[in-house]
């Protein structure tokens, strides 16, 4: 099947990250129409969307629930792809649950890819570095979810339900430290396109 010269809509619903921009930077490298949007934007004024990003959080809010409209956007039928606080939000929204995490991380860890590791990490090792920054994590996958990576203290650090379009991941492959994150992007980037072509 042919490539669209349409260009791809993702964007970045910004839930008080410290590195949406980097989300919304590395689509814009990968050549993708992206925005920021704030997570109160109904979903009646959202483009229409090839994809989205649920943004990490400030402290607390992939727990408390609060992040603004995400609920809403979850009901959207395209490829949604949660990281830090995103990924515990959509974790709990499909039944699912996220707790303190027992060890936070910070910093460089290692991650190892189970099941395959999904189609988020196709091209990428089996072990790998990635940037973390949370003290929440994910100790129960929600309903038709499987694991795609691990570490050693946080057992469910990326996540992927079995229709293939709602993604979670603990880490932060916006931030450099994180080895494989330009091919993680790249590959979500695919699956919308991917998508996309097979709606048109």
């Amino acid at each position: 099947m042919s490539e669209s010269n349409e260009p791809l809509l993702i964007d970045v619903v910004d839930n008080g990250g410290q590195w949406t921009h980097r989300e919304w930077r590395m689509l814009k490298y990968l050549k993708v129409d992206t925005q920021i949007i704030e997570n109160t934007t109904p979903v009646s004024d959202l483009r229409d969307l090839d994809g989205l990003i649920l943004s990490g959080g400030a402290a607390r809010v992939g727990l408390s629930g609060e992040l603004g409209l995400c609920a809403d956007y979850l009901n959207l039928d395209i490829p949604i792809l949660g990281i830090c606080a995103g990924h515990q939000f959509m974790a709990r929204h499909y039944g699912g649950d996220a707790r303190e995490s027992p060890e936070p991380e910070f910093g460089a860890m290692e991650i190892q890819l189970i099941s395959g590791g999904g189609q988020l990490f196709q091209n990428t090792n089996v072990t790998q570095t990635v940037w973390e920054s949370h003290n929440d994590e994910v100790h129960v996958l929600p309903k038709n979810f499987f694991c795609t990576a691990r570490s050693d203290s946080c057992h469910i650090q990326g996540m992927e339900n079995n229709e293939g379009d709602r993604f979670g991941l603990q880490f932060h492959p916006e931030v450099n430290d994180s080895e494989f994150g330009k091919e993680i992007f790249e590959n979500f980037v695919s699956i919308c396109r991917t998508r996309k072509q097979l709606q048109n």
